[in-house]
């Protein structure tokens, strides 16, 4: 049903014309075209935000969410909660460039984040992401180049040193959902992480193919009761893989899997982080860690939140919930 409505029923152009209703840029940053939406605030006190989403997501995920960041007062919110939003697509994803050489891990991506920021202006920003999104927030949290302030993420990669004898009900969930990850849902992870461009010049091959690789991941991971239309309408989904299949970036986009486990995870398995840390733990996401774990590593953790609903493409199935995490989580940290 998936594919015969992709091929007579889904409306491409609408999607485009959605697509082109944001501001969008390229810049040249450490010789890779990067691509970003820039969405400013008409609130002259807005905080800067730049918002990373992970595979296989993209800024489709972030479509619904970026208007009312920018422009509370448009949507039933007040002006102080304002943001001026950054979304840029990964390297080797949508209309980035595709890396032609290696080392194009999480860190040179957060780097990358930073000097985009500097370059548009910003002297005082947020970062945010869920997935790879993640990765590289915790890389930029880490790396606290000038001007972070803080940083909120939907998907929290905290581990203790060693796991707890006596698990907790919250540690065991958490230890449970971990195992279910590795048992049952990481095929996809080894093969982008050990074969990229094999698993990419087959997606290439075929639009169906392509497809069903992203659908299975909304159907594994979203917050829904078997059918992944009970989180995100078809249309929707169909934009997100329309932009993967019409970009050719199978491949190049796999290629992050392979950067990360090359560099031993870099940025996301640093440990402690000294940088102010928020957190919304959204209860279909693949991994949801008890709060005393990012304690234990985030010291300067100002915002914890566990949400009754949602899954790993958080902002995409809540984009209402998920504004108001972010307004609340930075509320502490505007000046």
């Amino acid at each position: 049903a998936l594919i015969a409505y992709w091929r007579d029923g889904y409306d491409v152009r609408k999607f485009e014309a959605r697509v082109n209703a944001f501001p969008q840029y390229r810049t040249s940053i450490d010789g890779l075209g990067v691509h970003f939406i820039h969405v400013q605030s008409p609130h002259r006190d807005a905080l800067p935000i730049i918002i990373t989403h992970g595979w296989p997501g993209s800024f489709v995920e972030f479509m619904e969410i970026i208007r009312p960041l920018s422009d509370p007062t448009r949507f039933g919110g007040r002006a102080e909660n304002a943001f001026h939003v950054v979304v840029p697509s990964l390297p080797g994803f949508a209309f980035s460039d595709k890396p032609t050489e290696t080392g194009w891990d999480l860190n040179r991506i957060a780097r990358a984040w930073a000097t985009l920021m500097q370059r548009l202006g910003y002297n005082r920003w947020v970062a945010q992401g869920g997935d790879w999104g993640s990765g590289v927030t915790h890389a930029l949290a880490h790396q606290r180049p000038q001007g972070l302030i803080a940083a909120h993420v939907n998907w929290q990669f905290v581990f203790p040193a060693k796991l707890p004898e006596h698990p907790t009900p919250a540690e065991r969930r958490a230890i449970d959902r971990a195992s279910w990850f590795g048992s049952d849902q990481s095929g996809y992870f080894r093969e982008q992480g050990t074969r990229p461009q094999t698993i990419g010049s087959a997606l290439a091959d075929s639009a169906a193919g392509q497809a069903l690789w992203i659908y299975e991941k909304f159907q594994a991971w979203t917050d829904n009761h078997g059918n992944p239309e009970d989180a995100l309408k078809i249309d929707a989904m169909l934009d997100d893989i329309s932009l993967y299949w019409f970009t050719d970036t199978a491949a190049s986009s796999a290629r992050i899997y392979w950067e990360a486990m090359r560099s031993g995870l870099a940025g996301f398995s640093a440990g402690r982080i000294e940088l102010p840390m928020a957190a919304s733990v959204f209860p279909h996401e693949i991994f949801c860690p008890p709060k005393a774990w990012a304690e234990a590593l985030w010291p300067n953790l100002f915002y914890w939140n566990e949400l009754d609903k949602g899954g790993h493409f958080a902002a995409f199935e809540q984009p209402a919930l998920f504004t108001e995490e972010l307004r609340k989580a930075f509320r502490s940290q505007r000046a």
